[in-house]
C-alpha cells in the first residue's frame, strides 16, 4: 500500500530528514497515482527497475510487489540509509547512493554497469530494462535521453509538465528544441496524464505530467555527436539555417539545396529527421577528402 502523507512525514522525522530543494524532492501522496504510475511501467516479473530519486520508497514498494528487481539512485545520504534499512532483506532491491548523473551528459558508472550487464544477456534469459520514477526536477531532462542512449528500453516518469510539451514538442513551436529532436529519434513519446500539484508534497508551484517513452533509436552510436550539432543548431534558432550553419562553419547553402530545404528557415522549422539527414550529411563533408 502506497505511504500517505502523514507516514511520509513520519519516515523523514525518524531519519532526522525533511524535503530538501536542492534535490527536486516533491513526494509522491497519492495512493493512486502511485499504483497508476507503475502501470505505465509495464513491468514483468524479472524486470530490472530503475527508480532515481526514491525518496522514502512508497514507489519501489510498489515496484517490489509488481516483482521487480529494483536499483534505486538516492542521493539524499539520510534517504538512502532509511532506503537501506527498509529494503535490507530484500534480494531484489540494489542500492546506489549517489547522484545519477556523473556529469551533463555521462550517467552514475554503477547505474551503466548494471544497465550493461543486463543488455549483455540474450536468448530466454534475456531481461528489459525500465525507468519508473518520480523524477527530481532538476536532473530529468539529460538523465532521460542518457538513459535512452544507454539502452533502457521504457522510461514512464513523472516530470514538470512543461519538459513534458518539450519532450513531444512540435517544429516551430514554443516548446520546439534540441531535447525535443533526440527525444524522438531515440523514442515514442507519450504523455499519459496531467497531475496537479497537490498529488506532491511539498506541493510544486507548477503542474506535472505523467510520460512513457518507449525506446526507438534511431540514432546509435552517432546520438553523442548528433547531439552537439542539434545544440550548436539551436543556438542560432532565430537566424536563418544558412547563418546557423556558416557558424558551424559548414556550407550551409550547399547541404540545404542537396536535402531541397529552403536556406531561410530557422532551425526550429526542421523535423527531427531533417535534423539527423543534416548532420549525417554535415559529417559526410567534413570527411569528404580535400583536393
Amino acid at each position: 500500500m502506497a505511504q500517505t502523507k502523514q507516514q511520509i512525514q513520519a519516515l523523514l522525522a525518524d531519519a532526522g530528514s525533511s524535503p530538501r530543494h536542492r534535490f527536486g524532492q516533491n513526494f509522491m501522496i497519492d495512493g493512486n497515482l502511485v499504483r497508476v504510475v507503475a502501470d505505465a511501467g509495464r513491468i514483468a516479473v524479472g524486470d530490472v527497475v530503475i527508480e532515481v530519486g526514491p525518496g522514502t520508497g512508497t514507489l519501489t514498494e510498489e515496484l517490489l510487489s509488481r516483482g521487480a528487481n529494483v536499483v534505486a539512485l538516492e542521493i539524499d545520504r539520510d534517504l538512502a540509509a532509511l532506503l537501506r534499512t527498509r529494503h535490507a532483506d530484500n534480494p531484489r532491491f540494489t542500492l546506489i547512493e549517489g547522484d545519477a548523473l556523473a556529469g551533463k551528459h555521462e550517467l552514475n558508472a554503477q547505474l551503466i554497469a548494471h544497465v550493461a550487464a543486463v543488455r549483455s544477456t540474450a536468448g530466454p534469459s534475456a531481461r528489459t530494462v525500465r525507468l519508473v520514477a518520480n523524477l527530481p526536477y532538476n536532473i530529468a531532462s539529460p538523465l532521460v535521453i542518457e538513459l535512452l542512449i544507454a539502452g533502457v528500453d521504457l522510461l514512464a516518469f513523472t516530470v514538470q509538465k512543461e519538459v513534458a510539451d518539450r519532450l513531444r514538442g512540435t517544429p516551430d513551436s514554443d516548446d520546439y528544441g534540441p531535447l525535443t529532436v533526440m527525444a524522438q529519434l531515440l523514442a515514442e513519446v507519450e504523455v499519459l496524464r496531467t497531475l496537479p500539484p497537490q498529488a506532491f508534497w511539498p506541493a510544486p508551484k507548477i503542474d506535472s505530467a505523467l510520460v512513457r517513452m518507449t525506446r526507438a533509436d534511431q540514432l546509435g552510436p552517432e546520438a553523442p555527436a548528433f547531439g552537439r550539432f542539434v545544440q550548436q543548431l539551436f543556438a542560432a534558432r532565430r537566424k536563418t539555417l544558412r547563418k546557423a550553419l556558416s557558424q558551424m562553419e559548414l556550407d550551409g547553402e550547399r547541404l540545404l539545396s542537396s536535402l531541397g530545404i529552403d536556406t531561410q528557415l530557422r532551425p526550429e522549422r526542421l523535423t527531427p529527421r531533417q535534423c539527423l539527414e543534416l548532420y549525417r550529411l554535415a559529417q559526410r563533408d567534413r570527411t569528404k577528402p580535400q583536393g
